[in-house]
């Protein structure tokens, strides 16, 4: 009989949550797939640098976590960030409160844009990739850094707008491609399992430790509705946990979520949730009907990735013109949708969330 894959929900609160991320890694029995000797990279994800529960990893999901693996005697622990072309790294860690807890617990950062930090070398996959040896004919480069490492990812419960949930699996697209992924856009789904091979391939150990205790429901990564909902996940299988994920937000993972049926049926992870043992929590009632929904940005970028200019995309994408798109989508998130609908989110969910309450507890 096939092995059914492992996740760990837990229901939690603020009280008590540092407490239950370590007691969520150790009954997923994270250090069966973290080698102790081997550095661990701490994967976190900034979808936006503004401090918007539900976008990014939350302080208390990364603080718990430092203090699972230290209580178990990983030492060599580090956080890798990302550039994006609309989110500031530098911004993002300060804003969602990262630095201090970092330094707290002596974790240093790397980023993977600098070269004193990481460089960037090409690789061949072992495995037959379905779309990257496609969009970079020059070679797929990925950073050194990563080789021979642990990655411990750290994402939240949400929806995105192009995958229409994200989670491990995605966290995977701004360590290991550099500013130039959008050029897979059109193949985000192919590119999810891709990288997950390669991830496979370099790796000494994956993880994922997934924030729920505020989800995002609508235009994801950014632009969305958080709602409290008080869930923790863990798993080692990076497809189980998205697809655990996303089954709580109201999908069927392995029939509407094409990234999770690919990596299923290339036996990346397990995908169909009749062969997933789901640990802690009865999660059999939970479908918050969750949908995607739209915004402006979201409009423009279907229109040009997947409509009728899908075929001309690279001159938009991979030209100089790519610039107006950039700051179009930096304009329209920081400018407008921020300080209009944004922060107004936040205000209603500090007078309704303690979880709000707690974020600003957080030191600066």
């Amino acid at each position: 009989m096939k092995k059914k894959a492992r996740v760990v929900v837990l229901k939690t609160r603020p009280e008590t949550v540092l407490e239950d991320y370590i007691k969520l890694m150790e009954v997923a029995d994270f250090q069966q797939y973290l080698p102790k000797d081997k550095t661990t990279i701490l994967k976190d994800n900034i979808s936006w640098h503004f401090p918007y529960l539900s976008a990014n990893t939350t302080p208390w999901q990364l603080e718990g976590v430092i203090q699972g693996l230290q209580k178990h005697g990983y030492d060599a622990i580090t956080c890798v960030q990302n550039n994006t072309v609309v989110t500031d790294p530098f911004k993002g860690e300060k804003m969602n409160k990262y630095v201090p807890i970092l330094k707290k617990y002596n974790v240093p950062t790397r980023f993977n844009f600098r070269e004193e930090d990481m460089s960037w070398v090409e690789y061949k996959p072992k495995t037959e990739m379905l779309a990257l040896h496609e969009i970079f004919k020059k070679g797929i480069r990925i950073p050194d850094y990563f080789f021979d490492k642990n990655v411990l990812h750290l994402p939240t419960m949400k929806c995105h707008i192009y995958t229409t949930t994200t989670g491990a699996m995605k966290n995977a697209f701004g360590g290991l491609l550099n500013s130039k992924r959008h050029y897979t856009h059109s193949v985000i789904h192919e590119t999810l399992v891709d990288l997950l091979a390669i991830q496979k391939e370099i790796h000494s150990g994956i993880f994922a430790v997934m924030d729920g205790t505020v989800a995002g429901n609508g235009p994801g990564p950014r632009t969305m509705l958080p709602i409290e909902k008080d869930f923790i996940l863990a798993s080692d299988d990076q497809v189980a946990i998205d697809a655990v994920a996303a089954k709580m937000m109201g999908f069927d993972p392995y029939n509407e979520l094409l990234y999770i049926k690919l990596a299923h049926d290339r036996g990346l992870g397990i995908g169909k949730m009749e062969e997933i043992e789901i640990i802690g929590e009865d999660i059999s009632k939970e479908s918050w009907g969750f949908t995607v929904g739209d915004n402006f940005a979201s409009k423009v970028g279907d229109f040009l990735w997947f409509g009728p200019l899908k075929r001309i995309q690279d001159v938009f994408f991979k030209t100089p013109l790519v610039n107006l798109f950039i700051f179009g989508s930096f304009f329209y998130h920081d400018y407008i949708w921020w300080p209009d609908k944004g922060k107004k989110r936040m205000a209603k969910l500090r007078k309704e969330s303690q979880w709000a309450e707690l974020f600003d507890q957080y030191e600066e």
